[in-house]
């Protein structure tokens, strides 16, 4: 039996681009920009994760390491790290495949990695 779709809510981190870069998830999936939409610029890697924490969103990020030390503190927002070295619509294709595959707190407590490799 397939999961039931879960409409994940997404936070793209500052270094991230704009939400409109990716319409398969955009299209599929509550997500909001930390600077764009949500007008947080400058904001803590700490204050980034309260919010994601606090609104139960999965922070998405080139920068994964700078949110390693919170990944244990709560288990009501995940982090999602991706490569840098992907197009943004590879970005899109994997992100929104991550997600739709991913139940409401799959992707909670814990860090995921994007990457360019395939498996065969």
């Amino acid at each position: 039996m397939t999961p039931r779709f879960y409409k994940h809510k997404i936070l793209l981190d500052e270094n991230f681009p704009n939400r409109s870069y990716f319409p398969s998830l955009n299209s599929r999936f509550n997500v909001k920009h930390i600077a764009k939409e949500l007008k947080h610029s400058g904001w803590s890697d700490n204050q980034i994760y309260k919010l994601a924490q606090k609104e139960k969103m999965v922070i998405v990020t080139f920068n994964v390491k700078d949110f390693v030390e919170f990944v244990d503190i709560s288990h009501n927002t995940g982090i999602v790290g991706v490569s840098d070295n992907l197009s943004n619509e590879d970005i899109d294709k994997k992100l929104a495949a991550l997600f739709t595959r991913g139940t409401e707190k799959s992707l909670f407590g814990k860090i995921t990695h994007i990457t360019g490799e395939t498996k065969r």
